[in-house]
């Protein structure tokens, strides 16, 4: 396997192509034609094609259900596909409009624009088999996984009876792709957008939560302290205290996430989001979830986020084992994200109920 290979093996292991969604046989198909040779990107394309191929013939032969789940597939396989350039190449732009094209398919999921400033943000709204809920969650991921990549987190809260709006915030997706909205000092004043909008739809209840994954969950935790309508939130994985690294990749994400190729700037929009708990105070329920063997958020990177909670109302939930932002643990993290954020939220139990 060649070094390109290689990195992009360590970045996108089983585990993590599976936790956002891929076909576990595509998953191992995608890592066993890599290394043998086939670029990442034309690899996790041709899955994704073959999936689409079975959806469409599974609309075709009345069969609804089975071409959900292709779809499905398929929208994970082109995330991953557009994770092998990390800069936006028009190559990265077209695989992931196709991304997009392959998620509005799937049956059940609303697309939502939010304006914020001369461009658009856009998400994924999920709702409960109910079509309604009393509390909503709004989850963001970081640096290369957005939007849809979280669609199993949202199964997991929609059927405890939350609604689930999967953010592309400023410097993330759609949103950045394709409407030119970058991360910059006041990144938290454009995923406030998307509090904004839960709050004006009557069908997604009188309270919102957020969560942040791996990156996001920095702006998640400036977002709660600096915004009183957030009634919980969850940290998985990220760092209370970015810097530029060594690492091309994540460097290149970086600078990509910020829209310049000037590290400085870089630099200094980072410093600016330090997350210092001396002045960000964090008045809600915090639910912070940390791996053991993460190694792009050790513990001392995270600790900051439960020095700025409340004690009474922190909860901080451990797996030695874990991965980063847990992809090893995917199942059990996001049931008890999901029960947490039913009991911090009160929603009743017997409205939590999945259907049969």
């Amino acid at each position: 396997m060649n070094s390109l290979a290689e990195a992009q093996h360590r970045a996108m292991p089983f585990t993590r192509l599976t936790d956002c969604g891929m076909d576990p046989a595509d998953a191992r198909r995608l890592l066993a034609d890599t290394a043998a040779g086939t670029p990442w990107d034309d690899a996790a394309e041709s899955l994704a094609d073959a999936q689409l191929d079975r959806a469409r013939t599974a609309n075709d032969t009345g069969h609804p259900v089975t071409a959900r789940q292709a779809y499905r597939f398929a929208s994970a396989a082109l995330m991953f596909a557009q994770m092998a350039h990390q800069t936006d190449t028009p190559r990265k732009r077209d695989l992931y409009a196709r991304h997009t094209a392959a998620t509005a398919e799937i049956a059940g999921l609303e697309r939502v624009e939010v304006p914020y400033r001369s461009g658009i943000l856009t998400g994924w709204l999920c709702l409960p088999h109910t079509r309604s809920a009393e509390a909503t969650v709004v989850v963001w991921g970081g640096l290369s996984g957005w939007g849809a990549a979280y669609l199993p987190v949202a199964g997991a809260y929609t059927a405890r009876g939350l609604a689930c709006l999967l953010a592309e915030g400023p410097g993330q997706g759609e949103s950045r792709l394709s409407h030119g909205l970058y991360t910059d000092e006041r990144v938290t004043e454009g995923y406030a957008r998307f509090l904004d909008l839960v709050q004006a739809d009557p069908r997604l209840g009188d309270t919102v939560a957020v969560q942040g994954i791996s990156f996001g969950g920095l702006f998640a935790a400036h977002l709660a302290a600096a915004d009183a309508r957030v009634g919980a939130v969850v940290v998985n994985g990220a760092p209370a205290a970015p810097a530029v690294p060594e690492f091309r990749t994540v460097r290149e994400q970086m600078c990509a996430l910020v829209g310049t190729d000037n590290p400085a700037r870089v630099t200094e929009v980072m410093d600016r989001l330090r997350f210092d708990p001396d002045r960000h105070r964090i008045a809600c329920p915090l639910l912070l979830l940390h791996g053991g063997q993460d190694p792009l958020a050790l513990y001392p990177d995270q600790e900051p986020f439960l020095k700025a909670a409340d004690p009474a109302t922190a909860t901080l939930r451990v797996w030695p084992d874990g991965e980063h932002t847990l992809y090893n643990h995917a199942a059990e993290r996001d049931a008890l994200s999901a029960d947490w954020f039913t009991d911090v939220l009160g929603v009743p139990h017997s409205r939590s109920a999945e259907r049969p």
